[in-house]
């Protein structure tokens, strides 16, 4: 058994690595940590993991972790995982780390959009971990920077049309939507149910921090410097990731094709479904699922191809992504304790 420490226990995302861990076959879960419920039962804190698990948490201490653990997720905010993931590996523990500290390559970037980093030596280290695309530098690393959300849900919509040069580089546009529990669990004003319900709004226009990580990513996948529009927006929903993305075609393709050419792409993983003709994605069909849902429309009057990718923010856009991970580091089947499908309705 693989001995799992999740610091950061008690947040959304924390709460989601032990609802997929607690029926992983090759996991048992060591150690929860959290500042705010230091010596509450988790289940006591969580009333949704009753009967299932049966651990206190306990405050963030390295030595405490290196003791019981041989491999850590951190569900910590940006610049507290920086804080602590240096000791981590330093105590011989491998990390994977669903904060924003290590998902870009380039300090300076980083200190643009967020803080000073602290351990910029580990960004060139650190591998990003999204299996569709870095599968083999995954099963290597000591140390995963688990991808955000709107990254996950922008990169595997582009990816195929990037890769094959068939699209307009400087003409794409990324439209993402995003439930409520992309925000976090603390309390905010802007995520209260009356500012919320039956509201839709736009956030973060022309400066969401998750730019830089979206453009180094498609960056990547295009062979060259990528500059994008990104706009997210907030669903009244808890969970779920819709973005529509949209880029000129270099010359017009039909649907059809265009859906044969992301199948090939995606022929063999097992968590991306590239919907029929017709058939495209709504978050009702992932939630509470590691899967991303593809679809897709030529558009002849325009030029366009219309991308649509559907994720759970929470699961393939944190938690099962990290746990994905977690197992191809393992050596073991990456699809382990991540097969469920959504509940519907």
């Amino acid at each position: 058994m693989i001995r799992v420490g999740i610091a950061g226990a008690t947040g959304y995302t924390g709460v989601e690595l032990i609802r997929l861990l607690v029926d992983h076959p090759e996991v048992e879960i060591t150690a929860l940590t959290s500042q705010q419920y230091a010596g509450q039962k988790i289940q006591n804190v969580f009333p949704s993991l009753a009967g299932r698990i049966d651990l206190a948490c306990t405050p963030l201490s390295v030595e405490s972790l290196s003791a019981v653990a041989d491999v850590v997720f951190t569900a910590l905010p940006h610049q507290s995982a920086m804080e602590v993931i240096p000791d981590l590996l330093q105590s011989g523990l491998k990390v994977v780390d669903l904060s924003a500290d290590y998902r870009l390559r380039d300090a300076a970037v980083y200190e643009q959009w967020y803080q000073p980093h602290t351990s910029p030596e580990l960004l060139a280290e650190a591998v990003y971990g999204l299996p569709e695309l870095y599968r083999e530098a995954i099963a290597e690393a000591r140390l995963i920077a688990n991808p955000g959300c709107y990254p996950t849900s922008a990169a595997l919509a582009m990816a195929p049309l990037l890769k094959n040069d068939l699209v307009d580089q400087a003409s794409l546009v990324i439209d993402s939507k995003s439930g409520t529990s992309g925000a976090g669990r603390g309390a905010k004003t802007g995520s209260l149910f009356c500012e919320v319900n039956e509201g839709f709004k736009a956030y973060g226009v022309a400066g969401h921090r998750h730019t830089p990580e979206i453009e180094q990513t498609l960056s990547q996948v295009a062979g060259r410097e990528m500059t994008v529009s990104f706009t997210p927006h907030l669903l009244p929903v808890n969970r779920g990731i819709l973005s529509t993305c949209y880029a000129g075609l270099k010359q017009m393709m039909t649907t059809s094709s265009l859906l044969d050419l992301y199948r090939e792409f995606y022929a063999g993983e097992f968590f991306v479904r590239v919907g029929d003709e017709g058939i495209l994605p709504n978050v009702n069909n992932v939630r509470g699922s590691n899967f991303c849902d593809l679809g897709l429309v030529a558009d002849p009057r325009t030029g366009r191809c219309i991308v649509i990718a559907a994720i759970d923010n929470l699961v393939k856009g944190a938690a099962g992504q990290a746990v994905q991970n977690f197992n191809i580091q393992a050596g073991l089947d990456e699809t382990t304790a991540l097969k469920s499908l959504a509940g519907f309705p």
